[in-house]
């Protein structure tokens, strides 16, 4: 798993960088490589968890033989500790089998989806090969770090030859280096983002910070613009002037047209729109204008308007009504009232007058409420009788009935 940790050297023979030693620590005697002297900046770069112990001395032509002999008993011991797990069905993979150099027990790596109860495995491995046992569930990237070989970039993995520790990679890492979004081109051995994306993601988030955001307003020297690209490396602008002709035009060129400091980026909150169509969700909110009119919060489902994209009931102003809504007066009489939204304006109909009239003219003066005008009994339609009045048109019964 290549661990590193801070080991105590209490002998007078120089010790060089790339010597094997056989060093103590919290499992046992063990093989390690030095790598260099202990100081300050070394041991802040140490991982949190790290192992301590003492260099017992330097190895022997005897330890190397005995190495040798360990690592090529590991893999019978791998196919024997396989067999053992297939016939237990536990839903566990075995990736590899580590044989102490002291012999004081069996590290078993293996990856599994959930929790795996081998207490039993463990008496059962315990009785098989004579030692003690040691499970260690890891992940798919500690799995790669263990098997992996050689990458896509034809170089040996980095997790398996100097990264100390595995590194925390995302997708705005790739999405500010403007890397493919393919998920095959950047996951690495492991099926996970690349760890190489994390090397150079520092000075993209510096010159995406110089460098005006997509969108800003600048001044070229061929006039007024709007970014709409940018080449972090080559610290170029893709400007789009305002006869709708694009350039190209270096941090410098800007610079010495315009007197003002132009705008920064933010690193953390700029997206490609590429990438936030490939990625629904991905685009952060835009900030509200200072000017803008806050409007009350509308649950999802619920319109903020009224019907037909007007403003509700309460809102709407009668002087903003357009002529085809207002009631027009008859010929020779006062204007009625507005009828209610979708009526029929009260006079004569194509028809013929009505047996009655559903809103008549307002009332003139103060004095008492005229009775409330009924239809006939005999001579008007069913529809329009008092106790019909309530009814649907559906509700018609023939005069038989």
């Amino acid at each position: 798993m290549r661990l590193m940790g801070l080991f105590q050297y209490h002998s007078d023979v120089p010790l060089f960088r790339g010597a094997r030693v056989i060093v103590r620590t919290s499992r046992g005697q063990e093989v390690a490589t030095v790598i260099r002297e202990a100081d300050e900046e070394s041991i802040a770069r140490l991982p949190y968890r790290h192992e301590e112990g003492s260099v017992l001395r330097i190895m022997t032509p005897d330890d190397e033989t005995e190495c040798r002999r360990i690592h090529m008993a590991e893999k019978d011991e791998f196919f024997r500790a396989r067999a053992i797990i297939e016939k237990t069905d536990l839903g566990m993979n075995l990736v590899r089998v580590e044989h102490i150099y002291g012999g004081e027990r069996l590290v078993v790596y293996y990856v599994a989806d959930g929790r795996v109860d081998f207490r039993e495995l463990v008496r059962v491995l315990a009785a098989e090969f004579q030692t003690r046992i040691q499970m260690y569930q890891i992940g798919v990237r500690d799995e790669s770090r263990l098997m992996a070989d050689v990458g896509e970039c034809g170089r040996e993995v980095c997790c398996n030859t100097f990264l100390p520790s595995m590194l925390s990679v995302n997708m705005k890492m790739a999405k500010i280096q403007k890397a493919t979004l393919d998920p095959t081109k950047i996951s690495g051995r492991c099926g996970r983002l690349k760890c190489c994306l994390t090397y150079e993601y520092e000075s993209y988030k510096e010159l995406v910070a110089i460098l005006p955001p997509i969108g800003s307003a600048i001044t070229t020297p061929d006039g007024p613009g709007v970014v709409i690209g940018q080449e972090l490396l080559a610290k170029r602008l893709q400007v789009e002037l305002n006869d709708h002709t694009r350039k190209y035009f270096t941090m410098a060129e800007i610079e010495a047209a315009t007197a003002e400091p132009l705008p920064k980026g933010d690193p953390d909150v700029q997206t490609d729109d590429a990438d936030d169509l490939d990625y629904p969700g991905s685009r952060l909110p835009t900030e509200t204008p200072s000017e803008a009119v806050s409007t009350s919060p509308v649950r999802r489902g619920e319109r903020r308007r009224g019907p037909k994209g007007r403003p509700p009931r309460g809102e709407r102003s009668s002087e903003k009504r357009p002529e085809r809504h207002r009631r027009q007066p008859e010929s020779g009489g006062p204007e009625h009232a507005q009828p209610h939204h979708g009526g029929r304006p009260v006079g004569p109909r194509k028809g013929g007058p009505r047996p009655f009239d559903k809103s008549p003219p307002p009332r003139q003066g103060t004095g008492p409420k005229p009775p409330r005008q009924t239809p006939p009994s005999s001579d008007s339609p069913r529809r329009f009788r008092p106790e019909n009045r309530n009814r649907g048109f559906h509700h018609k019964k023939r005069e038989s009935e």
